[in-house]
């Protein structure tokens, strides 16, 4: 533990420090951690000061809540008796003071990020299930993870509220795996993550580049695709060996910007790379491919469908054979492992509706996804498609997912996803107006338990078997609507709801004419 006189100092020493308020003294007491959220203070920690919608209350819940002191860019207004540290970069004084006051050491444990437009839960879990049944061989505990879905440090397993968290949460969960024992902790890092410097500091072991397109362009993230893709190329600064996808669009500046490692591992189906993928193939339900290197030649299985998971599985491969981990774990794992919210498929009883529920929510995401519908499941021959769209970011989305759902689907249904700041209905008009310009019928049903049934019923009045492909939200439980976060179904359970209630509607209608 640190005290705040400590901090104080390192702050001094970083050339971070502007002034201090109130009383700052060398026998202050510890500092019990950092946090940034006055929901989540708690006493004797170091509450951090930050963002343009911040309000001199959230000081005042966090004081309320036992927090020793505060870390700012200003000094609060007064009736604050907090001692206050004035910092002249807010961003760049969290992540110092989180690594500092949680003991921060590069190695402990050992660190694999994972970035790109798509695909990086699928890939961290992977990765996670093989270094697992890895250290399970050796006796050891399972190892971390820090995901969309879920973060693990060894002790306590949370669902996650984003992709990559911000700093005092992503050093209090390395310091939890450390103390209860992890050797490996896998991550998601997203372009915010980099942009807004959340794991400034952090030293990744591991880094991998999945792959790119444009996506998070708005005022609030990225101005524009080049500083989108400058800001995911920025891991490499962090990164002893990477791990790039020689498929990956811009794969050459991909490349260049990652000479800033220490070593390169390549993979992907291109023959230069080093770790290639050859033979894809359907052995009953399951995509099969092989994988060739210097160090075995061996056959994989996939428990996921979509042919899009061979990407997933191959940089997850790579990861672990740059950490060492024997290819019978790394096959064992692929085997067995699926993903809450990631290619999750469910049937009605009478196998007529297929639904499919998926996180895909960029253009890059929803043309595989159409891709891998039409490929492995060309017996459903109609697709109904629901989807929606943010308030207030990724605003290229609205048009690009529209025209893709309108050219690939029999019927699309419009539904909320993380509305926000904005009117669903206004975000809703903007995506119908895109599918409709590809002659796609359209309608918008802003309750998305509603929109699934709306979709469901589309479905049951086709003549032929249909698709219903449930698309943006995955496992995530919450919606920020105006200013709140409001809990509700996961997107498979609304989608076995509906499926149940058309069966239960199925069998009246059957027992009616008997």
């Amino acid at each position: 533990m640190k005290t705040l006189a400590s901090i104080k100092y390192f702050l001094l020493g970083q050339g971070l420090l502007r002034e201090c308020c109130g009383r700052v003294r060398r026998e202050d007491g510890e500092i019990a951690g950092v946090v940034c959220d006055s929901r989540e203070a708690f006493p004797g920690a170091l509450f951090i000061c930050k963002g343009a919608a911040f309000r001199p209350e959230y000081l005042q819940q966090a004081a309320g809540r036992g927090c020793a002191a505060y870390l700012s860019e200003r000094e609060i207004p007064p009736g604050q008796d907090l001692p206050g540290l004035i910092v002249s970069d807010i961003r760049r004084a969290m992540a110092a003071v989180s690594a500092f006051v949680y003991d921060y050491r590069p190695g402990r444990p050992i660190l694999t990020g994972i970035t790109g437009t798509k695909g990086k839960t699928t890939t961290a879990w992977y990765l996670k299930a093989m270094l697992d049944l890895w250290e399970r061989e050796r006796g050891m505990p399972d190892t971390g993870l820090i995901s969309t879905v879920l973060n693990y440090d060894g002790t306590r397993q949370e669902d996650a509220v984003m992709t990559t968290p911000e700093a005092p949460e992503v050093h209090r969960l390395l310091a939890g795996a450390v103390q209860s024992g992890l050797r490996y902790m896998t991550m998601e890092v997203s372009s915010q993550a980099l942009k807004y410097q959340r794991v400034r500091g952090l030293q990744f072991d591991v880094g991998v580049f999945l792959n790119i397109s444009e996506d998070h362009i708005s005022p609030q993230e990225h101005e524009d695709f080049a500083d989108y893709f400058s800001a995911k190329l920025s891991m490499f600064r962090q990164v002893k060996t990477a791990c790039v996808n020689l498929d990956a669009d811009h794969a050459q500046k991909i490349l260049s910007a990652a000479r800033k490692a220490e070593r390169l591992v390549t993979f992907g189906c291109d023959p230069r790379a080093d770790l290639r993928c050859r033979d894809v193939c359907l052995r009953g339900k399951r995509i099969a491919f092989r994988v060739v290197c210097d160090r075995f030649d061996e056959c994989f299985e996939l428990a996921m469908r979509g042919s899009f998971n061979i990407e997933n599985a191959m940089a997850a491969i790579a990861a672990a054979y740059v950490c060492g981990v024997p290819v019978h774990c790394m096959k064992q794992a692929l085997e067995q492992t699926r993903v809450p919210g990631r290619m999750e498929t469910f049937f009605s009883g009478d196998g007529k509706l297929c639904g499919i529920v998926d996180f895909a929510h960029n253009r890059l995401s929803f043309e595989r996804l159409f891709e891998a519908a039409f490929q492995e499941y060309g017996a459903y021959r109609r697709i109904i498609t629901v989807f929606g769209c943010p308030g207030g970011k990724g605003l290229n989305r609205r048009r690009e997912l529209g025209l893709i759902s309108g050219i690939f689907s029999d019927a699309v249904c419009v539904t909320a996803d993380d509305p926000g700041p904005e009117s669903q209905a206004g975000i809703a008009a903007q995506i119908r107006h895109y599918v409709e310009m590809t002659g796609c019928a359209c309608v918008c049903v802003e309750d998305r338990a509603q929109a699934v049934n709306a979709a469901v019923r589309m479905a049951a009045r086709c003549r032929e078997p249909a698709l219903i492909l449930l698309l943006g939200r995955g496992s995530e439980k919450y919606q920020r609507i105006g200013g709140r976060l409001v809990a509700g179904p996961t997107d498979a359970s609304l989608m076995k709801q509906a499926l149940a209630d058309y069966d239960a509607a199925a069998f009246r209608s059957r027992c009616a004419l008997l």
